[in-house]
């Protein structure tokens, strides 16, 4: 069955969100992020969910602009157990998840300046972003192999104005000036490298709870429809006899 999925790859290209694998193969803590877009990108991108393919969402509102590349990790969900995480770590109650894939902050010394590709990145750490009453947790990540980032391990290992510059967008770009009483955003937490991975892990079940296992699916259905043709083909032989 596995020959299957190896044919479909070559001639179709899988949706972000379900076909593609959270981790590379080499690493359960490195993970894939699909990036939706570069930094100082002016639109809102977004995976249409349906098709997958890249949509615009929206033109940013206000003169904010994300400085890292953005996008989300693959197979993974944001419902009970991240909110759960969040509830626990802050105490905050009532909170949901956003019901999005995990966002993902990507740092990088040379420049990505577009959208709708995969990389690799080491997860370093992670805001913990409350938006609307949604869990809306940004991970933070480096390229992997990025040589002058090869020794940020961790959050603390950014430098403070860098991960303030992050810190203050995420905090502010839906904030309206003419109404600065209204907090959209809070950001109640910023985590290290071992509260991301738990982050994650978060999202993956949520992800499995609310999706199951697509590619485990996609062989029952297959091997369902097999065995039922098979069924036909032999009735309809012996009606023949």
């Amino acid at each position: 069955m596995d020959s299957i999925f190896t044919l479909l790859s070559r001639v179709s290209k899988p949706h972000p969100v379900h076909g593609l694998d959270t981790h590379p193969p080499d690493s359960e803590e490195d993970v894939i992020a699909f990036i939706e877009q570069a930094p100082g990108d002016p639109i809102k991108f977004e995976v249409h969910k349906a098709s997958g393919y890249l949509m615009v969402d929206r033109p940013h509102k206000f003169s904010s602009l994300c400085p890292t590349i953005y996008g989300f990790v693959p197979k993974t969900h944001c419902a009970e157990k991240v909110a759960a995480r969040c509830m626990e770590a802050t105490g905050k109650k009532d909170i949901i998840g956003d019901g999005d894939p995990l966002d993902i902050c990507v740092l990088s010394t040379r420049t990505i300046d577009r959208g709708d590709l995969i990389l690799t990145s080491r997860v370093i750490g992670g805001f913990r972003m409350i938006d609307g009453g949604e869990a809306d947790d940004k991970i933070i990540a480096v390229v992997r192999g990025d040589a002058v980032m090869s020794e940020w391990n961790d959050i603390g290992d950014i430098p403070a104005a860098f991960r303030q510059m992050i810190h203050h967008f995420f905090k502010t770009y839906k904030e309206n000036p003419e109404k600065p009483e209204e907090h959209v955003v809070d950001i109640a937490e910023i985590y290290g490298r071992e509260e991301a991975l738990r982050v994650i892990a978060a999202s993956k079940e949520d992800y499995v709870a609310h999706y199951g296992n697509p590619q485990e699916d996609f062989k029952t259905a297959v091997g369902a429809a097999i065995r039922k043709i098979a069924a036909e083909v032999v009735a309809e032989q012996q009606q023949q006899q």
